[in-house]
């Protein structure tokens, strides 16, 4: 099994790494890290109770392996609010930053006592935690997760823009421009389920918003939740866009 907390800790920074459906570590060039929607165990399908949530991408990361400085959870669903990792991650220091709609969420996992740690966030609120400048943005999850949000990080002068759980709202690309003007990454959901961008969405946003690379996600983790990747490959090179399809476990270096 891949090692990915070794390959974290070893790297010298900065870079971005793969953990599988939407969660991504970002490592600063000090090492800090952040931690974005991060899924490391089992219990979508546990919860949910049906094979359609079954893991099918390997846990290559466990929640006590790594200490992260900052920890994002962009909205409550089980695959972007790990509620088997998040306590974990928090109880070893954490700074968390989660959609205001997880607040039931950490009432339930009897987090409170780490509330000092905790930060409700919303579209507009902008934050400086050690290397990192954490800005929230809007994103459309629907009425399942009214208060999701999407992220734009900076870090050590590059940006990266996880859309977050989202359908394609191209009426918002001047709100997203004002905050993030020059997009080095671009991360995006392709699966089309759930009320998220399908490829073509993708494909879409990214045409409008000219990031430096183009980076897919939201597939390969659970049957019952789509993605065709093969769509979003061959649209990105009819459209001649740039792109990088990430294994999980990989680190990529834009800077």
């Amino acid at each position: 099994m891949l090692d990915l907390k070794s390959k974290v800790l070893s790297s010298k920074g900065p870079a971005l790494l793969s953990t599988g459906q939407a969660g991504y570590i970002i490592k600063s060039s000090s090492g800090q890290l952040l931690a974005i929607d991060l899924y490391l165990s089992n219990c979508a399908e546990r919860l949910e109770g049906h094979k359609g949530f079954k893991r099918l991408l390997p846990q290559i990361l466990d929640s006590t392996d790594l200490t992260f400085d900052v920890v994002i959870c962009t909205h409550p669903h089980l695959d972007h609010f790990d509620i088997d990792a998040v306590p974990e991650m928090v109880s070893k220091g954490s700074k968390l930053f989660c959609s205001i709609d997880c607040e039931k969420l950490i009432h339930r996992l009897q987090m409170d006592y780490y509330n000092d740690s905790i930060t409700y966030v919303k579209p507009g609120d902008h934050y400086y935690s050690g290397d990192f400048e954490i800005a929230f943005v809007n994103c459309d999850h629907g009425s399942g997760a009214p208060d999701a949000v999407g992220v734009v990080i900076t870090v050590n002068g590059k940006t990266i823009y996880e859309v977050g759980d989202s359908c394609l709202r191209l009426d918002r690309i001047d709100e997203i421009k004002d905050v993030a003007r020059d997009i080095d990454v671009l991360i995006s959901p392709i699966n089309g389920m759930y009320g998220n961008m399908s490829s073509e969405d993708t494909v879409k946003l990214a045409d409008k918003l000219k990031p430096k690379i183009t980076i897919p996600c939201h597939y390969g983790m659970f049957a019952s939740h789509g993605g065709d990747l093969k769509a979003f490959y061959d649209l990105m090179r009819e459209n001649k866009l740039p792109m990088l399809i990430m294994q999980q476990g990989e680190e990529y270096r834009p800077w």
